[in-house]
């Protein structure tokens, strides 16, 4: 198969001819029809993600259709359109028991803990409890921006912030995450603030539903002016970048009782950001986390977008072939595009 490949740290990302894998007993390989280029795998590229054992294939929000199966799968069969949540459980743990997948004690993440997407071909484990369906209607790039950026951003602003019709939401951030929780939030019935540094992303974040913008560069405090706009505060802050600045300022901004959701991975020198915990002591707020989404929760996600209610496919900017694709992640630190990219020429 071809697939982009890279054997250091930071170094070349190539298209190179592997071998093709072969199913576990638990898992399938499916055909990548279309995978989506995330910053994710930009941070694993550049060696912040223990997981991510050289030398390595990455790519982890895909769909395709399934080229053969291992001997106990049950549920699925060869030319089934399928597309996985980036973290993908076990089945069998306590976590997994409770429902909650998404932080499996032993989860399988293709582009991370195993080889990923951006090839012809790529095998996952754990099929029968981590696949999801895809609907006909559906074509493979806007079933491919679910699986990391858009699934996560629903999980955050649904199941974790709760968003109900008349709050307040702030989203720090208008890359694929970002614009995503707004996309998500505006559908939810939220007035939805977005920030960010680059006016090009805020013109597309009020195309997608947000009702007020600001340009970090040329606003000096910004939780004093989302206070400002929102008359006390946010009810929901996403941090959808994952930086000490954003993560800061999103629990900054709340409204007493409110909820900091934190999406964007914080690594390096961001890892052990500060938080104004006086604030948070005093004002009740609520840190939570956003890590994926389980397989079953898809089903509520995707009746949103057959519905119209979410239309995914806006944020899709640019499709390009793997090579392409290969450059581009080792340039995602540049913040030069904007929405979601997605390869779907192999």
């Amino acid at each position: 198969m071809r697939a982009a490949f890279f054997t250091e740290y930071q170094g070349p990302v190539e298209v190179q001819t592997l071998d093709d894998p072969t199913p576990e007993n638990s898992g399938v390989v499916i055909k990548v029809m279309a995978t989506g280029l995330c910053r994710s795998d930009w941070h694993g590229w550049m060696g912040h993600d223990s997981d991510v054992k050289l030398p390595h294939v990455p790519g982890h929000e895909f769909a395709g259709t399934i080229e053969a199966i291992g001997k106990d799968i049950k549920r699925w069969k060869v030319g089934d359109r399928v597309t996985v949540p980036f973290v993908s459980g076990c089945g069998h743990c306590p976590e997994c028991h409770s429902g909650n997948h998404q932080v499996c004690d032993h989860q399988f993440q293709p582009g991370f803990t195993h080889w990923g997407s951006f090839a012809e071909y790529v095998a996952i484990d754990y099929a029968d409890t981590n696949l999801v369906r895809l609907p006909d209607e559906m074509d493979f790039a806007t079933a491919a921006s679910l699986g990391c950026r858009f699934a996560t951003s629903f999980r955050g602003v649904i199941d974790q912030g709760k968003v109900s019709a008349g709050q307040i939401v702030a989203v720090h951030g208008c890359g694929g995450v970002g614009l995503s929780a707004i996309m998500i939030a505006a559908a939810a019935g939220a007035r939805v603030i977005a920030i960010d540094i680059d006016d090009a992303k805020l013109d597309l974040a009020r195309e997608l539903g947000a009702i007020d913008i600001l340009n970090a560069r040329t606003t000096d405090d910004i939780p004093s002016a989302i206070k400002d706009l929102s008359g006390g505060g946010a009810h929901v802050s996403v941090d959808a970048l994952g930086s000490a600045i954003t993560s800061f300022n999103s629990v900054s901004c709340l409204r007493k009782r409110g909820k900091h959701i934190q999406i964007g991975l914080m690594t390096g020198d961001h890892a052990h950001a500060r938080v104004p915990m006086d604030r948070i002591v005093a004002h009740e707020l609520e840190i939570l986390g956003s890590h994926g989404m389980q397989a079953f929760r898809y089903d509520a996600m995707i009746d949103m977008i057959l519905t119209g209610k979410l239309a995914p496919q806006k944020l899709i900017r640019d499709r390009v072939t793997l090579a392409e694709g290969a450059t581009a992640l080792m340039n995602m630190d540049n913040f030069i595009s904007t929405g979601v990219t997605v390869i779907d020429r192999f």
